[in-house]
């Protein structure tokens, strides 16, 4: 199967190659998909994209036109197509379900401790051989009281680890997981009882209409003062500009996030010689309680090669004419 290779990155690169192991003709492109860059597909039977691709209902045409019969994404969140006009269209799309989700959640967690015992400060200060302690006060997570927002596989991590510290854990999610209530002594509430209760929020939900803007000025009346907030899951999930008058305000004492709504465009590109004209970042980047890292909590050894054999898998699934159970589009099998 000849593939088109989207938003192609020099580190993934050699995984994909590995798992490939030469069965696809495999073309890459830093490029990301868009209706302007559809026609690069030209000629390929299959693309593969990744999170800041835009597959919407005018490129998924485009798409179809120029023969594109297979998509599968390189990641969990789908967010980013249009899986009805996918699917009107007859095009199969297919996503990797589950990459690691001890990479999010131990990134987390990394996040939360930098954040909490100033570890960003205190090296600045000692790079500049100041080693006064003054304003480096952190707090032990033993007994503190986390949020788990989310408590699927990523979240189901984090609440081991928290358990792990000696928290008391909180949990808000659709469907209750039995086993984190026995093993880990999760306590399922409502979202607001969470967010009066928790020290420390972490957010691990999908984006979709239920959670786009779920952390908002309503919610974040109801936090706890100094609340530190963790953004691993999809940037619309919190309302940035709310946040940012919770951090002004005090309500909010730190965030961490590694996703950003309106990171399209500017993550994952070096923007050190031309600064994103964004207001909403450049405040967040300019307050000493906020930690941002740009959308890498993914990245580890072994995210990338399961992304990449998930990936050339459901590419093998399809060049045999076979469903993959990865696929997100419902489609009459081919004959």
């Amino acid at each position: 199967m000849k593939v088109l290779v989207y938003s192609a990155k020099d580190f993934e690169i050699p995984y994909i190659e590995e798992a490939n192991k030469r069965k696809h003709k495999i073309d890459f492109t830093k490029d990301a998909l868009s209706s302007e860059t559809a026609m690069k597909a030209i000629g390929y039977e299959a693309i593969s994209i990744f999170s800041a691709d835009e597959a919407c209902f005018i490129t998924i045409e485009k798409l179809k036109d120029f023969g594109v019969k297979y998509i599968t994404l390189r990641s969990v969140g789908y967010d980013n197509i249009n899986l009805r006009a996918a699917s009107r269209l007859g095009i199969r799309v297919a996503n990797v379900p589950a990459y690691s989700p001890y990479a999010i959640a131990e990134h987390s967690v990394a996040l939360l401790l930098a954040l909490n015992r100033k570890l960003i400060e205190s090296n600045f200060r000692v790079n500049h051989y100041n080693f006064n302690l003054n304003n480096l006060v952190g707090f032990d997570l033993n007994d503190k009281t986390v949020g788990i927002v989310g408590t699927g596989k990523i979240g189901a991590i984090m609440c081991k680890i928290m358990h792990g510290f000696g928290c008391k854990l909180l949990g808000y999610d659709i469907e209750e997981n039995n086993t984190l209530k026995e093993y880990y002594n999760i306590t399922y509430t409502s979202l607001k009882a969470l967010c009066k209760q928790a020290d420390i929020i972490s957010l691990h939900v999908p984006l979709n209409t239920e959670t786009h803007q779920l952390i908002n000025e309503d919610l974040i009346s109801f936090m706890k003062d100094g609340v530190i907030l963790i953004n691993t899951a999809r940037g619309s999930v919190v309302n940035t500009e709310d946040v940012i008058q919770g951090l002004k305000n005090g309500k909010i004492g730190a965030l961490g996030m590694d996703v950003y709504e309106n990171e399209k465009g500017v993550f994952f590109k070096d923007r050190s010689q031309n600064l994103p004209n964004d207001d909403l970042l450049l405040k967040l980047n300019a307050m000493p309680n906020v930690l941002i890292t740009g959308h890498h909590a993914f990245l580890t050894e072994e995210a990338l090669t399961n992304i990449a054999e998930t990936t050339i898998y459901n590419l093998d699934c399809w060049n045999l004419r076979k469903e993959t159970e990865n696929e997100l589009t419902e489609i009459n099998q081919e004959p």
